[in-house]
């Protein structure tokens, strides 16, 4: 048990855990990119309300090179110009399949991708997104907590 009385995953399934976070690290080398990478997981985050997840790929974004200004207007991403082309279409992307049951993952997500991502990356992207909502679920579920800011 953990300091909130919950299970900690990675400690009572540990073999599935690493199998977990095996894939999450071979999508690092995919040729995404960490900077879209991380964006990525910290909008899937965003909307999945995960303090823990978007404290650790807020971080990661920035030492990847990802802007703070991007990260702070991150939620409005759709009516800020700020974003690239393949940017905004991984975004919407990242929406459409984390709210699934509300997008359908509509066609209008879909077709921005076709002419910005190979099919190869089309399908990591969509593993990206689909692991990062597991990854959320595991640490809002199982209340993985994150580190206060050093005093």
């Amino acid at each position: 048990m953990t300091e909130t009385g919950r299970i900690s995953p990675q400690e009572v399934s540990r073999e599935t855990y690493k199998a977990i976070a095996a894939v999450d690290q071979k999508l690092y080398g995919s040729s995404l990119g960490k900077p879209l990478i991380e964006l990525v997981k910290v909008r899937v985050s965003q909307i999945n309300g995960c303090a823990f997840c978007l404290d650790m790929h807020s971080q990661a974004a920035i030492s990847a090179g990802v802007s703070e200004r991007k990260l702070i207007l991150l939620n409005g991403w759709d009516e800020a110009a700020i974003w690239s082309e393949r940017e905004r279409a991984a975004l919407g992307w990242a929406d459409a399949v984390t709210k699934i049951g509300e997008s359908r993952a509509a066609d209008t997500a879909y077709e921005p991708l076709i002419d910005l991502f190979d099919q190869k990356e089309i399908a990591d992207l969509t593993m990206l997104i689909g692991l990062m909502n597991l990854w959320n679920r595991l640490a809002i579920a199982m209340r993985y907590q994150i580190q206060p800011e050093a005093s």
